[in-house]
């Protein structure tokens, strides 16, 4: 059984999670119906087995459905594992997406935290996002809010997501930030250019989604592909069929160096993602045991610091087609 042993720390107060986390939103939101529950139990209580210590979910991933099921799953191991979760949408089970605009008002970070610890069956909130920014919130009220959780136990790490860097400075000078998630890959790079810099200055961790370009960089898509319509994938322009052909060079650049370290496109990808710094964590999400323990591998591939450069320079001269 593949068993994960490295270890990173998010911030330099934060929490000492897996290398690799678990981003559990595909197996209740975003790509098609929700999964078999009792298989998804097994998913999760597999990853704990194989080393995971991270876990990534949120309120509005169901809405509500993603948190019950971590709560079950996880709840024999509630003391060994870290779970993160997020705030910032006003819910509307009724809507496509599940919500309807932002809401970071502090009396709705208050109601979501306490549903929140009652889905998950925990005490305390080990790392709490705001998931997307509230124009109608000024984010010192945000950060004072979390602050005043922390203080009453009910929290115990603040985070954001998907936030610019002055957005952070405002936060992390009221409450500082521990980590910030925002989606990193080889074919979305654009934190590298202001918001590593930052996170450097402000020691603060950085959680990887769509490590996989949302299973792009695995290698098992192409032109041919099609998407069902309750897919998320299937309303993104990277994905359209024009999009698919054109970014398979990405693609074909991954299988080219994995097979000198006789390993699939997808690891190489998160090998190369680990080797960036190390205070960055994935979180690829999976529905299968086999691509959990696929991902998990990854960590043991040690890129030589010839390839990763060469991989940086090489994927940085592709032109991606489509937005993300």
């Amino acid at each position: 059984m593949v068993k994960l042993g490295e270890r990173r720390r998010l911030g330099t107060s934060g929490p000492e999670v897996s290398a690799l986390g678990l981003g559990c939103m595909g197996m209740s939101f975003a790509y098609g119906p929700p999964s078999d529950r009792e298989e998804m139990i097994a998913l999760l209580r597999a990853a704990v087995e194989r080393g995971v210590t991270f876990f990534d979910t949120a309120e509005v991933y169901g809405p509500y459905l993603n948190e019950e099921l971590l709560g079950e799953a996880l709840e024999p191991f509630r003391d060994d594992v870290v779970i993160a979760t997020k705030f910032g949408y006003r819910l509307d089970p009724s809507a496509p997406s599940g919500w309807d605009g932002f809401d970071s008002r502090p009396e709705h970070i208050r109601e979501a935290v306490e549903g929140s610890l009652s889905r998950l069956r925990i005490d305390r909130v080990e790392l709490l996002y705001q998931h997307r920014p509230d124009p109608a919130v000024p984010i010192e009220d945000v950060a004072g809010t979390v602050k005043d959780l922390i203080a009453e136990g009910k929290v115990r790490h603040f985070g954001l997501s998907e936030v610019d860097v002055d957005t952070i400075r405002r936060a992390h000078a009221v409450q500082p930030v521990t980590a910030l998630q925002s989606e990193y890959s080889l074919w979305w790079r654009k934190p590298e250019e202001e918001i590593f810099p930052l996170m450097e200055e402000l020691q603060i961790g950085f959680v990887a989604y769509s490590p996989l370009g949302k299973g792009f960089l695995t290698g098992k898509f192409d032109e041919n592909t099609t998407f069902d319509k309750d897919d998320s994938r299937s309303t993104k322009p990277r994905f359209s069929k024009e999009a698919l052909k054109a970014n398979q060079v990405l693609v074909d650049l991954l299988r080219d160096l994995a097979a000198d370290y006789e390993a699939s496109p997808a690891q190489v990808a998160l090998a190369w993602l680990l080797a960036q710094k190390p205070w960055i964590v994935p979180i690829p999400g999976t529905r299968k045991v086999s691509r959990l323990e696929e991902n998990l591998q990854a960590a043991d591939i040690k890129l030589r610091a010839g390839d990763v450069s060469r991989l940086s320079d090489a994927a940085a001269k592709i032109e991606v087609i489509g937005s993300r």
